[in-house]
């Protein structure tokens, strides 16, 4: 890639190959629009991607079957009227090709590529406090001088790859979900296990069930699961969602979860009759409206969230109708929502086919894998041709873990991070001046959250924070320690009364060994988290400290 940007290599500073004032890590949705903002302001600015092309999680999660089960219409840009409806999406919840197809819109549209530097991976971030800049050196060699250092790494994108002893000397091949092969994986005719049964898992194995010689999956923790109604867009249901743009950019961002719909019911204000009514109607949506927008104590009343549970499992069991299939795929130890709700289409019918063998590992884990197959702890091998890894990730702390990065006195934030997770609204870490953060815990996109929502909001509280701290005549931010302890106290008053951190699960980081135990996302709401942030800056940034 050519430069556009000017080079220069003060002699205060190290030698570097580039001075800018931003390095964007990621070209994925938060990525894209970071670094289009900050280019508007007149900054120098480069992203930094490790695929050959944008798009983020929709690059790197091409697998069989990957696609939104968010509505295609929300899950876009906002800023730009134009943007907006100059695309047409083909179906409500679009498939990963067509995904990937709308980044490569709008990064052509904005022109950003000229700017992205691909096939590049950030492997280290070091803070300079002398000179307050941040030192970035990347795989390919690169050496960057810069003011900001801003993180669009995404929530889902350090996968949960090397799980288990003998991996790698499986005679097959093994894959992670988001690492899948762009030329794909020919899988007709072949023994294919699937590992894991979260939203990927379930994506993928109705995918693939019709197209193998045999699959087996391996369950362990059971989901609740909604079905999915996908229908087609031509010209009238194009038109009927981009009328309502306005609409939808005054509302979506002031939601409890960053949907177009919200919460409209109390539980105690109807009759046992009319919540059946209520939840009956919701479910035939065919979305996550059931979640979302059905009864809010479901988080928090222990009797509602039981109520709506043993719905879904009725739903669920009328479906599966074989005994052993209900205990392995059926919750029954934890509450409808307190996990993240797959959606589905035809999933659990998939399990009656002749080709499809269901092994639940919940109390016969898997306790390695073998030339030829995964071998359970009662000493029984599946032999399989392919092994597909619908693992999860280290969720909203690994993309930056998994790279040095060092704050003030050298201090590491992989060490930081091990031992207890801490961020200023999800924005700012104390001891890290000048990076800002997106996507990470304590904020509500690392979950709970429409991701353009919060990746939008987020991006833009970064963009008009440099630009307040420019026009000031100032040069670092960072959070207070008093910023951070307040912020971290509130997200943990917010969580603790509500029944989600009772649950193991990735979002409480549960899927990692040694992961300190915290709530990922701010679960007090999108609407209400917009709030705070804009009220941190019309306050002038009392829990931050400029210089």
């Amino acid at each position: 890639m050519t430069s556009t940007i000017e080079t220069a290599s003060p002699s205060s500073a190290p030698e570097a190959d580039l001075e800018l004032d931003a390095v964007v890590l990621g070209a994925g949705v938060a990525g894209l629009y970071q670094l289009h903002q900050l280019r508007e302001q007149g900054l120098r600015v480069r992203a930094f991607e490790a695929g050959d092309d944008v798009g983020g999680t929709w690059y790197w999660n091409r697998y069989p079957g990957a696609r939104f089960d968010s509505e295609g219409y929300i899950y876009q840009y906002l800023f730009s009227e134009e943007l907006y409806k100059d695309w047409s999406w083909s179906e409500k919840f679009p498939g990963q090709p067509e995904i990937e197809r709308w980044m490569h819109y709008v990064a052509d549209r904005l022109d950003l590529r000229r700017d992205i530097q691909f096939s590049t991976t950030i492997t280290s971030a070091h803070y300079d406090e002398d000179r307050g800049r941040w030192t970035i050196r990347t795989d390919r060699g690169d050496t960057i001088d810069t003011q900001f250092f801003i993180t669009c790494g995404g929530m889902l994108s350090a996968p949960m790859a090397e799980l288990f002893e003998g991996q790698d000397s499986f005679r097959g091949t093994v894959f992670h979900t988001s690492r899948w092969p762009k030329d794909g994986v020919e899988l007709a005719g072949k023994r294919v296990g699937v590992v894991g049964i979260g939203a990927t898992g379930i994506q993928v194995i109705q995918t693939i069930a019709d197209q193998v010689a045999h699959v087996t999956v391996f369950a362990r923790t059971p989901q609740y699961v909604l079905p999915m109604k996908n229908p087609k867009y031509g010209a009238v249901e194009q038109a009927w969602y981009k009328s309502r743009f306005e609409e939808l950019r005054s509302t979506i961002p002031r939601t409890f979860t960053g949907f177009e719909y919200d919460f409209e019911h109390a539980w105690a204000a109807c009759t046992p009759e009319q919540r059946r009514e209520v939840l009956e109607e919701i479910y035939e949506d065919g979305s996550l409206k059931l979640w979302l927008a059905s009864f809010g104590e479901i988080f928090f009343d222990e009797e509602v969230s039981e109520a709506v549970s043993e719905f879904v499992r009725d739903k669920m069991r009328a479906r599966l109708k074989d005994q052993r299939l209900i205990d392995i795929l059926v919750p029954s130890d934890y509450g409808f929502g307190t996990h993240r709700v797959p959606l589905e289409r035809g999933y659990l019918e998939v399990y009656h086919r002749e080709n499809v063998e269901l092994v639940g590992v919940r109390s016969n884990p898997i306790v390695r894998i073998r030339p030829e197959g995964i071998e359970l702890a009662d000493g029984s091998v599946h032999e399989l041709d392919v092994i597909i890894m619908a693992t999860g990730f280290d969720a909203g702390t690994g993309a930056l873990t998994r790279i040095d990065i060092r704050g003030r006195g050298g201090r590491a934030l992989a060490d930081d991070w091990s031992r207890d997770i801490r961020t200023t609204m999800g924005l700012m870490v104390e001891g890290y001046p000048n990076m800002l953060t997106t996507a990470v815990p304590l904020a509500p996109s690392a979950a709970l959250c429409n991701m353009t929502t919060c990746l939008q909001q987020q991006t833009e509280w970064i963009s008009d924070t440099i630009r307040t701290l420019r026009e000031q005549g100032k040069s670092v931010i960072e959070p207070t320690k008093e910023g951070e302890d307040a912020w971290v106290a509130h997200h943990e008053e917010i969580a603790s009364a509500t029944l989600v951190p009772k649950t193991h699960s990735w979002y409480l980081g549960s899927n990692v060994p040694g992961k300190p135990r915290r709530l990922l996302s701010y679960i007090g709401g999108v609407g209400t988290y917009r709030l705070k942030c804009e009220e941190e800056a019309e306050a002038d940034y009392p829990a931050f400290r400029m210089s």
